[in-house]
């Protein structure tokens, strides 16, 4: 069985290994940033800074069996400021035309643009190898557990939800349109510049092309890759896309990854979230249950949910047995849940 829960500072070991099987910005492979980020989010789950910038959330999947968090996802509750600006390419076209020759064309220009008042990010998403393929869907769940936690807490997070998505890369890792354009104007490679960019973006806004920048230029490695996801990130693509989210023509500036938004109240899963009692003495129907993702109260955790059959009717939520002794459930609870299929 699992459980998804807010992170701890016993999950440090767990999540610095996930942090190394794939690169992400909010989870760099980095003890010390991780352990950082945990105390972070210690925090911001039990009171949440009042500048919604410092706020992360990260949600860790625990295999009860075993007892290892092998699984993990976060949100970051506002992503652009003044100080710290969100970055991206604007794609769009320009139309030009000449009478003399009686011909047309229309370009492809990709152009910096940044936000200062941005909106909430949600990535960050790793499983453990060993997990994939699981049929309880849990990259599913560990998406998921994001539209949970913020539906039943809009006020701490923007009106929008952001996040990027991985764009294909080449047979070394590299990204094309890094090679094509960033490398060029910054001389360093990818993995510096996303290092950096960490901790000091002003490098990005002053030495960054900031006219229009011609797709038609650029060699067809970086063309097809700008706001295209690599074959890893189809599904989580189809996933977004069911739930509401939308590319906005934008991507990132150093690999051309796209951006997609939705505004909170507008995901499907918050739109259609629910509300109920839990009782633990009504009868469990095995053949009237709906896949949800439940939030379950806990004495050790600042927030827990997980994966259930439930039979939900006139606010009555019902449990199987088993989900009820594995989680020591001892009396009825009021509590909420989004759908997972």
């Amino acid at each position: 069985m699992f459980i998804i829960r807010s992170v701890t500072s016993n999950d440090l070991n767990d999540v610095y290994e996930l942090s190394k099987l794939v690169l992400f910005i909010n989870l760099p492979p980095d003890k010390e940033i991780v352990q950082n980020k945990i105390k972070n989010s210690i925090q911001t789950f039990r009171k949440p800074f009042k500048d919604l910038h410092k706020n992360y959330y990260i949600f860790v999947l625990e295999d009860l069996e075993t007892g290892n968090v092998i699984g993990v996802s976060l949100i970051h509750a506002r992503h652009g400021t003044d100080s710290e600006p969100h970055f991206f390419l604007r794609v769009g076209q320009e139309h030009k035309f000449s009478s003399t020759i009686n011909t047309g064309f229309i370009h492809g220009t990709l152009k910096l643009g940044y936000d200062i008042e941005g909106p909430s990010e949600i990535g960050g998403i790793v499983i453990n190898h060993a997990y994939r393929g699981n049929p309880e869907k849990l990259g599913k769940q560990l998406s998921f557990i994001r539209f949970l936690y913020m539906g039943l807490y809009p006020e701490r997070f923007s009106p929008v939800i952001h996040t990027e998505l991985m764009p294909p890369l080449d047979k070394e890792g590299k990204s094309p349109l890094w090679e094509a354009v960033g490398r060029k104007f910054l001389n360093m490679d990818y993995h510096e510049a996303d290092i950096l960019s960490r901790s000091n973006k002003e490098f990005i806004l002053n030495l960054f092309p900031s006219d229009n920048i011609y797709v038609n230029l650029l060699p067809v490695e970086a063309r097809d890759s700008i706001g295209r996801v690599g074959p890893d990130t189809q599904g989580v693509k189809k996933m977004l896309e069911g739930v509401g989210f939308k590319y906005i023509n934008e991507v990132d500036p150093f690999d051309g990854g796209p951006h997609y938004r939705c505004p909170l109240k507008e995901i499907s899963s918050v739109k259609n979230m629910q509300h109920g009692r839990v009782e633990l003495g009504a009868k469990y129907l095995e053949d009237q249950n709906d896949k949800v993702l439940i939030q379950i109260p806990s004495k050790n955790h600042d927030f827990l949910a997980t994966s259930a059959d439930i039979n939900f009717k006139n606010g009555v939520i019902s449990l199987p047995q088993n989900l009820i002794q594995e989680l020591k459930l001892d009396k009825d609870f009021e509590t909420s849940f989004i759908y997972l299929d």
